[in-house]
């Protein structure tokens, strides 16, 4: 491993895509269901690798190539390498929503101090995770490392390769069932990053007010507690107003009250701001400067954005969609002040046996709520549709475009699993 990791120091990087591959990187050949980098080694050297790791054999007298058995555990193995000989405080964040929301607050509010590394995007999973710490380089003060999990023992698996210093869960809810198997395989998976935390004395940031969270985390006494209306909480918080964009008012460890106005829709976002400001405060982020990182930020890739249209008002958080997080995004859109509001979903996937009773009573709650129009898009949703007449059902987001394109004057909620492309719709409301 020392031979490998001298050659990764001296490249320009690691690439595993010889369509997008960097000059003098370093080339991983992966193998997934369909495709096989290991048939394009002399693609990948001739594109500008200066060297290959790969698992053709035909290779092994190359004086560019290093031949192991399994080259994703040869990159992760790389990946832990490269995070032992760092000396810098590493954030680790999972959950079941707003991984990526907390992720990009919490490094916007480390920046106004510090140079941090942050997960780009969502490589969050056993190849982006350790993508992301090979991409931490000597001049990073500090990284913030998301990671994402869809079956048991995921995330023991990445934060061990992590080795994060201090870390939180966002929160957990009924999500991947299929690949869990129950909410409490969720828990157990989620709380593998407490483990973690727990083995190294790391220190845990804890949402005070999550009865699940602070069941998960047990007896511990290296945490720094987050919450609402709560004077134990070492940062405190509640929302100022309920309006279309989160205003909360924040304090740490009972000292002054601070506004701030951010441009994140959905008062479920309030708990991820004020994690951000607890690691912010605990790395000495002056609180004025804090305030100014979460008042800046401004969403993207179709995650709590406000998009006003030359017709419409539309709230778009289309990325991700599961029972917990649909259902705080309906019930958020129905407390808003508006007039003519149009709820356009997508079916919720990978619930298992969960899926039938989650879409049913996210159609009662529907119904209940009497918004203007409501459009369903997938199958899960569809069988339902003899009881819920006064809905609309599509099966693929592209029936509904002709009828985007007809609203007018609406405000309008898009929410989704990304395998819905609801995303798209935007560009026709």
């Amino acid at each position: 491993m020392e031979e490998l990791y001298s050659i990764f120091k001296q490249s320009a990087g690691i690439s595993t895509d010889t369509r997008t591959i960097a000059k003098n990187s370093l080339f991983f050949a992966l193998k997934g269901e369909n495709f096989d980098a290991n048939t394009m080694v002399d693609l990948a050297l001739e594109s500008g690798a200066i060297h290959v790791v790969t698992s053709n054999k035909a290779y092994a007298s190359n004086p560019k190539a290093t031949v192991v058995e399994d080259t994703l555990a040869t990159l992760q193995q790389l990946a832990a390498y490269h995070r032992q000989q760092l000396d810098i405080p590493i954030v680790g964040i999972t959950g079941t929503n707003g991984k990526t929301t907390t992720k990009e607050l919490i490094s916007s509010v480390l920046r106004r101090k510090y140079k941090v590394f942050a997960t780009k995007g969502n490589l969050n999973n056993h190849i982006g995770v350790p993508l992301s710490l090979l991409s931490i380089t000597d001049d990073d003060d500090m990284a913030v490392i998301e990671m994402g999990a869809s079956h048991p023992g995921e995330i023991r698996d990445l934060s061990a390769i992590v080795r994060p210093t201090c870390g939180l869960i966002t929160n957990v809810g009924i999500a991947h069932i299929q690949g869990f198997g129950s909410f409490e395989g969720v828990k157990r998976t989620k709380g593998e990053l407490y483990a973690q935390l727990k083995s190294t004395h790391g220190t845990i940031f804890i949402n005070a007010g999550n009865e699940n969270l602070v069941g998960m985390l047990g007896d511990y006494d290296r945490c720094i507690s987050y919450g609402t209306d709560s004077e134990q909480n070492y940062v405190d918080g509640h929302l100022t107003e309920m309006t279309e964009t989160l205003n909360f008012e924040w304090r740490v460890n009972n000292g002054l009250y601070r506004t701030v106005q951010t441009n994140l829709t959905g008062a479920y976002n309030l708990e991820n701001a004020l994690a951000a400001g607890t690691v912010g405060s605990f790395f000495d982020v002056p609180e004025t400067e804090i305030c100014v990182a979460l008042s800046e930020y401004k969403p993207t890739n179709s995650r709590s954005q406000i998009v006003v249209t030359e017709r419409n008002k539309v709230i778009v958080d289309a990325y991700n969609a599961n029972p917990s997080s649909m259902n705080a995004s309906v019930d958020n859109f129905a407390q808003l002040n508006g007039e003519h509001k149009v709820v356009i979903l997508g079916a919720m996937r990978e619930l298992g046996e969960q899926q039938t009773p989650q879409h049913l009573a996210l159609l009662e709650k529907l119904q209940k709520l009497g918004f203007e129009l409501v459009m369903l898009v997938g199958d899960e949703f569809a069988e339902f549709k003899q009881l819920f007449s006064n809905f609309r059902f599509y099966s693929v987001v592209d029936e509904v475009i002709d009828e985007a394109k007809a609203l007018n004057g609406k405000y309008i909620l898009v929410k989704g699993s990304n395998s819905n492309h609801l995303g798209k719709l935007v560009e026709y409301l």
